[in-house]
């Protein structure tokens, strides 16, 4: 309804994931190189949490749009499935006919299906969406599922997305042979004020927006604060500020504005926003107050706790570095590989029509 009076050519703030509006922040690239590093493993599971609208099936689909050619992907969003019900999702979502199979059937199919793309040079890949909602024996099955293998590599690799429930689950004491295969895991995190601000900009400009934003720079910590930084609520909000906007014939959005919107939507259906989302000054609050009573575990007392998060920090950022080089690297080699082995399949096959 606002597009066109603000000069947009698309809806910028839809509810719906799209890859075309990804925006990366810090936690998004750390969990999309996760995946794009185990996808060039060709083993393994990934898993990614975090909370109700942070964007894991938005990353997902990201990568299911960037994948090559040679990796046959499906997705399937889980409601409670039994094992038995899993392995017939999986089959069916590879195209595979499972009514009247029992389940050793189904599976017989499925290892055939996955072989068959092996001789083609092609692998396959699921990703699990919501996977919170799996029961243990099911994510176990996931698990024997990998056991289908050719040359010691799985023919079917699997990732998992879901809440931050996932996490208790996979810890499961009878969840270790599961641990055990997990290439790496990522907890997806709420955008930070600044994000908050370049997440909006980078919509907008994706959109069709053109110049300086018609939204002003001191709206952002209310929208940060009220929204947590939970970019499904920053879509939520957003498009109800433009619309108001439009409704009132208004070129520049300021903090009244942002903030008559916030209280509207609040008595609508939002709740009250929670601790875990204070605002900057509320954390520096917390923080400086953790660091007069800070103690671990062996009774030291640590004085300046927000120098300690900062080297963590340090640290981690050289990490993320770490993983995307190698990713590049992994994938460098993975083509020259393939170059290689279709050059091999191309002599062999010369020699072969040779009288």
């Amino acid at each position: 309804m606002y597009e066109s009076y603000y000069g947009l050519s698309s809806k910028p703030f839809q509810l719906t994931p799209d890859p075309g509006f990804f925006y990366a922040s810090k936690w998004h690239k750390r969990a999309l190189a996760y995946l794009q590093y185990g996808l060039s493993q060709a083993e393994g599971f990934i898993v990614i949490t975090g909370d109700i609208g942070t964007g894991k099936t938005t990353i997902a689909n990201s990568l299911l749009a960037s994948i090559e050619d040679d990796i046959v992907a499906v997705q399937i969003v889980t409601p409670k499935l039994t094992p038995d019900e899993l392995v017939k999702m999986v089959a069916a979502k590879f195209g595979l006919e499972t009514s009247h199979l029992n389940k050793a059937e189904v599976l017989e199919h499925l290892e055939g299906f996955l072989r068959g793309l092996q001789d083609r040079g092609s692998r396959a890949l699921l990703l699990v969406d919501e996977a919170q909602n799996l029961p243990l024996e099911t994510i176990e099955e996931l698990r024997m599922l990998s056991n289908f293998q050719e040359a010691g590599k799985p023919l079917l690799q699997s990732f998992l997305l879901g809440q931050k429930e996932l996490q208790p689950i996979l810890r499961a004491p009878n969840m270790e042979q599961f641990r055990q295969r997990i290439v790496a895991s990522c907890y997806l995190k709420p955008l930070t004020e600044q994000e908050t601000l370049d997440y909006i900009a980078y919509r907008l400009t994706h959109a069709g927006w053109e110049g300086e934003l018609p939204l002003d720079e001191d709206a952002i910590p209310l929208i940060h604060d009220f929204t947590g930084g939970v970019p499904r609520k920053i879509n939520t909000l957003m498009d109800r500020v433009f619309l108001y906007g439009f409704l009132e014939d208004l070129t520049r959005l300021t903090a009244e504005v942002v903030n008559e919107v916030i209280e509207e939507v609040r008595e609508e259906s939002f709740d009250q926003p929670s601790p875990e989302f204070m605002s900057d000054s509320a954390v520096t609050s917390n923080i400086h107050s953790d660091n007069e009573h800070f103690v671990t575990p062996n009774g030291n007392q640590v004085k300046d706790v927000n120098y300690y998060k900062a080297m963590l920090a340090e640290l981690v950022d050289a990490l993320d570095d770490a993983i995307s080089h190698k990713v590049k690297l992994t994938q460098h080699m993975d083509k020259l590989l393939k170059k290689k082995y279709r050059t091999y399949v191309g002599m062999k096959n010369e020699s072969s029509d040779e009288p």
